[in-house]
């Protein structure tokens, strides 16, 4: 992770860059790669993304007895109710994961797409569970870029009567930029991502990138 990333004002987690991830990335930007070979990387990176989001979920200690009869000091999280906010179409391809492993869940959506003339992100709709101040949200958005889309789901969120404090973002993909301007909007936010990519082409595209999450994933064409 870049120095100047790392001293953002955020609680950034970014996934340890071993080999097992980087063959995962490669997997999954291969151009070549047909739909299927791209959601097998994928979706084990959203699983990895996810794993590390619920870690830095708030805990309390919690004992346990083993079956030798001993007792285990570990852990348990502060509000065990969980909810989850996914901003479609991209996000939608998280939730599989995060059913699998926490199958309470509760979910909701933020629909937001681009104004095709400012580009700028509008909110269509958003339909949520009821919310609990103090009760952890994850956020569902692989694709950061501008970090517009994670911005407005926010404000959202924080309408709603979330609290900042409470939520996580559960990102694959970002770049510094995209994080930089978080951090100016969001401060203290907890975000995990998987990866942050260079830099932001002119035309808005994370470089090296991995194309459209989206169309990709689901086998569509933009």
């Amino acid at each position: 992770m870049p120095d100047a990333v790392a001293a953002l004002p955020l609680r950034l987690t970014c996934l340890s860059r071993t080999a097992g991830l980087v063959h995962l990335h490669a997997s999954a930007r291969d151009h070549t790669a047909e739909q299927s070979g791209f959601v097998r990387a994928a979706r084990r990176i959203i699983r990895l993304v996810l794993e590390e989001a619920l870690a830095v979920r708030r805990h309390e200690p919690h004992l346990v007895r083993t079956p030798l009869g001993a007792t285990f000091a570990g852990a348990t999280p502060r509000a065990p109710q969980l909810t989850a906010v996914s901003v479609p179409r991209a996000g939608d391809a998280m939730e599989h994961e995060l059913r699998e492993i926490v199958p309470d869940t509760r979910f909701g959506k933020i629909l937001i797409q681009r104004d095709p003339v400012t580009t700028q992100p509008q909110l269509f709709y958003a339909k949520l569970p009821r919310l609990t101040r103090g009760h952890d949200v994850i956020l569902l958005d692989p694709m950061m870029a501008t970090s517009g889309t994670v911005q407005l789901a926010l404000s959202t969120l924080l309408d709603a009567g979330v609290l900042l404090e409470d939520v996580i973002l559960a990102n694959v993909l970002t770049c510094p930029s995209a994080l930089e301007r978080l951090a100016q909007a969001a401060p203290g936010l907890r975000v995990v991502t998987s990866f942050v990519d260079e830099r932001l082409t002119d035309q808005a595209f994370m470089h090296p990138g991995i194309g459209d999450f989206g169309d990709r994933f689901y086998g569509t064409t933009a």
